[in-house]
């Protein structure tokens, strides 16, 4: 008999959402319980080995499923309540696979539609990636063991998992702290795609552990492993790469020079990673420190020409973000000068180190023309290089300024980040500014991009501040409505104000909302 999924026995208790009234769209877009590495400077080092899942693509079949799932979801009859209306829609494997997609954050949700899908559906079968993505959603969540029981369905299925499969797994269990149980997964793969398990899927087992901080564990494997997966430049970069991020740049520099002496030949690549490692976490206090950061750096481009090697766009865009941290205008300004004219090109994340630079350093009107001069070049501004600006503007009180600048985007079709968007709303609600502000609101929930509860906090005390205690109270109201709950002292401070202005009925219709919740 073949191996059947119990969605009885998937209680969720630990992590089961709880179902407020936000909108479809707010579980669709949010990725809140992703496990991701710690955010790294905005550049490329090394390529992407993450196996790729389908993404988010227009279905309105999809929107339709996942909406009504979500709406008339009863988190006590799993398969009684919103699955009975989806009897008679047609299932195919595209429409699965985005409906998972859209449900990747309700995970108790997704397993339902993915059990009913399989078992309800006469001659619809799931294919590896419908699997793939449910193996996704579920490690995301950390229940590992209905993991491995889709692995298992899927091999007495025939449905063979394949090193995609596997390498989606032991991602979720790296990035769970689960090493031990990620390396005996490696281990086992051979046993369900039965083929030999190749060098790639060794190299993304040591770039996994590396991205998610176990650079020492990486290298033990490495080391045990050097009889079966000879070691190349690629796997000695990874290594490099993972001792850096964990701020160790001298084991990075053995490595390095451990694969040198192997008769390996390091390319711009493996650089990179080194000099940014040397650069990124140094503290850059006054005088000697910074001067050897640099002084390392230099050498090592020095390194790289004399190797016949010449530094790319990311090598010099690494050292401008030193520059800028250590609050270093005029050499950035150098250095830009310098790479443009050896011919290499800036890209948006070089651009913005120089401005950030400039900003902090109070020279607005020279960031502005690095802003022009980028803009004149074809290369399109990010939000980020935006809030270079904004962080200036807004502790200078420079409401005309930030406005333009906002304008500016519009005008460059540069959509603003929520942090953007929540940035301008404080700023503009510190200086009176509310009928900017509610403009710049408006275009936020048009873009789609929010409002969060950062959002609506910043909004709310900015009224509290002008003492709009009646219009403080509509937004509490909305935010609450919007599956948000406010924090106490928000709470607090509008009651106050509510009993000053005489309003206890409106803090009385307030309250059965909140214990409505």
């Amino acid at each position: 008999m073949a191996f059947r999924l119990v969605p009885r026995c998937f209680l969720f208790t630990s992590f089961a959402p709880k179902f407020s009234k936000r909108s479809f769209s707010s579980y669709v877009s949010s990725d809140s319980i992703e496990l991701s590495p710690a955010n790294e400077l905005q550049l490329e080092f090394t390529e992407d080995l993450t196996p790729s899942l389908p993404s988010l693509k227009t279905s309105n079949d999809a929107n339709m499923v996942a909406k009504l799932l979500i709406e008339h979801h009863d988190p006590y009859h799993v398969m009684k309540s919103a699955l009975l209306h989806l009897n008679g829609i047609r299932i195919s494997s595209e429409l699965v696979q985005q409906t998972l997609v859209r449900l990747k954050n309700v995970p108790k949700i997704a397993l339902g539609f993915f059990v009913w899908a399989k078992e309800q559906q006469p001659g619809y079968r799931h294919d590896v990636v419908a699997y793939d993505m449910m193996i996704d959603i579920m490690g995301k969540v950390r229940e590992f063991d209905v993991a491995w029981q889709l692995i298992l369905e899927m091999d007495q299925l025939g449905i063979k998992p394949t090193s995609k499969t596997f390498g989606i797994l032991f991602r979720r269990l790296i990035a769970a702290g689960l090493t031990r149980q990620a390396i005996r997964a490696f281990d086992d793969m051979e046993r369900f795609i039965e083929t030999e398990t190749g060098r790639e899927d060794f190299v993304y087992l040591l770039d996994t552990l590396c991205k998610y901080g176990y650079a020492k564990l990486a290298t033990e494997i490495f080391n045990q492993r050097q009889f079966r997966f000879e070691p190349d430049t690629q796997m000695y970069t990874i290594l490099i790469s993972g001792w850096c991020k964990m701020n160790r740049p001298e084991m990075a520099e053995k490595f390095f020079r451990e694969m040198v002496d192997h008769g390996l030949e390091p390319n711009v690549v493996t650089y990179n990673v080194l000099l940014n490692g040397i650069c990124r976490r140094s503290v850059l206090s006054p005088g000697t420190r910074f001067e050897g950061i640099i002084q390392k750096a230099e050498n090592l481009l020095d390194e790289m020409q004399k190797r016949g090697i010449e530094p790319d766009v990311t090598s010099y865009s690494i050292v401008l973000h030193v520059y800028s941290r250590a609050h270093k205008p005029d050499l950035s300004l150098d250095k830009l000068s310098s790479m443009k004219e050896k011919g290499i090109c800036p890209t948006v994340a070089t651009y913005t180190s120089v401005i950030k630079c400039l900003c902090s350093c109070g020279r607005l009107e020279d960031a502005e023309e690095i802003l022009n001069e980028m803009v004149a070049n074809g290369v399109s501004p990010s939000p980020t290089t935006f809030d270079c600006f904004f962080k200036e503007f807004r502790a200078r009180k420079h409401a005309d300024n930030a406005f333009k600048l906002y304008k500016k985007m519009e005008d460059l079709s540069c959509t603003p980040s929520l942090y953007t968007y929540n940035t301008l709303i404080g700023a503009f609600s510190r200086l009176n500014k509310m009928e900017i502000v509610r403009e710049i609101w408006n275009d936020m929930k048009e873009n789609g991009a929010g409002p969060d509860s950062d959002s609506y906090t910043l909004l709310i005390h900015g009224l509290y501040e002008k003492q709009k205690w009646g219009e403080a109270c509509e937004f509490v109201v909305e935010m609450i409505e919007s599956g948000f709950h406010p924090q106490k002292i928000t709470l607090e401070t509008l009651y106050k104000g509510l009993i000053r202005a005489d309003m206890l009925t409106s803090w009385r219709r307030l309250k059965k909302k909140l214990e409505a919740v």
